[in-house]
Parts: structure tokens; sequence; C-alpha cells
């Protein structure tokens, strides 16, 4: 089975990446920062940014038909673990409202810079959509 590249029109062009590349039923979600439509990080510290950046993440997602609940890993970039830990419950609501209130296997990773210096955070995943929601790239 051949890869194939997925960039929903709603993220910004990719350019040297691509969102998402789908082999199989398997979609592997390329890290997402907290860029808005305009190529720009948006503002309000870690907890806007986990918004945006995971908002991202389930563009690409939705647009093979997948689900937040086909997510089966997720791992979390961020710049300054203590202040991601000290907004956890808001981060928490933002994920529940995003995505409900089921987890996948996770790991959150200290790092000292992101491709863009003003972004907190970056998300990446993969998920495992069902036959039957697949929707294939032409």
């Amino acid at each position: 089975m051949t890869p194939v590249a997925v960039n929903p029109s709603s993220l910004p062009a990719p350019s040297g990446y691509s969102h998402g590349t789908l082999a199989g039923n398997t979609l592997h979600l390329g890290g997402q920062t907290a860029l808005d439509a305009d190529m720009r990080i948006v503002p309000g510290g870690i907890v806007e940014q986990f918004r945006q950046a995971f908002g991202n993440l389930l563009a690409t997602l939705r647009e093979v038909g997948g689900e937040p609940q086909d997510l089966v890993s997720v791992t979390i970039y961020l710049t300054d673990i203590p202040d991601y830990q000290a907004h956890g419950k808001e981060i928490g609501k933002v994920w529940r409202e995003l995505a409900g209130p089921v987890y996948p296997a996770m790991a959150g990773i200290g790092c000292t810079a992101l491709w863009q210096p003003e972004a907190l955070i970056e998300i990446l995943g993969v998920a495992v959509i069902p036959d039957e929601r697949l929707v294939r790239p032409a």
C-alpha cells in the first residue's frame, strides 16, 4: 500500500512536509503547533496554543473520516513543562471539549525550542480509522 499525503485545505499549505500520511487505515499525524490560518502562532499562552494545535491535528484526522476516538497515540512536545502542568485542568477541559472523554496512549516531552520561536507546544499522533468511515484522499 502506497502512503498518501493528507493536507486539509483548512490548514496552512505545507511546504516540505505533510500534515498527515495515510498508510492503509493508519494515519500518521504530523506535528502541529498553534499556527492559525494566517500562519501565526495564536497568542494567549499554553491553553490557547493547546486548543489551536490540537484542533489542527483533529482537522487532519477528520479529513480522512477519522474521529478523536480513533487516536491510538499522541505525543506532546513542550517548551515549558511546569507551565503545562500548572494549566493541566484547563487543558484537560479543552481536550474533553474537542475529543470527548477517551484518551489514547500519550507522552509529554520537554524540549528547548520548536520550529516557530513563539510556539509553546507541538502535538503529533497516530490514528487507526475503521474501514466504514475511512475516506481516502484523491
